[in-house]
């Protein structure tokens, strides 16, 4: 079909009678055209965002915080997708370790591998924090 029979149709069915305008129902959350997820550019942007947003709230260590981080490294380029890899990592050891005497430690490697992918993030160009 056309371009112009389609244009024909939406007005024909928009209601042009001359009754008052009705409220138009809310647009669905999400749509098949939508883009569901916000653009990652350059590659691994919104990695490093994340990671300087955790960063600079203190919160490696809130449940889903580091989740995400590494959720959001699925665009990212080879070295900030293996940093954020390494820091999910990190992260498990850490969780599967608290309440034992490993577990100081264990998030002590989560600081560290947060603070070696933003040193990553930043060789890559991509600002973390400050």
């Amino acid at each position: 079909m056309s371009r112009i029979w389609i244009v024909i149709a939406v007005i024909a069915l928009s209601g042009c009678d001359g009754a008052a305008p009705q409220e138009a129902a809310p647009a669905p959350a999400s749509s098949p055209a939508a883009p569901s997820a916000a653009v990652d550019d350059p590659p691994g942007a919104l990695t490093c965002a994340a990671l300087a947003t955790a960063i600079a709230q203190s919160s490696l260590m809130v449940a889903g915080v580091v989740d995400d981080v590494v959720r959001s490294s699925a665009t990212a380029d080879a070295p900030v997708a293996d940093a954020a890899e390494r820091l999910g990592v990190a992260y498990a050891k850490a969780v599967s370790a608290a309440g034992t005497e490993q577990e100081p430690d264990a998030v002590a490697a989560v600081g560290a591998a947060a603070s070696d992918m933003s040193s990553v993030c930043s060789d890559s160009g991509l600002k973390t924090v400050g």
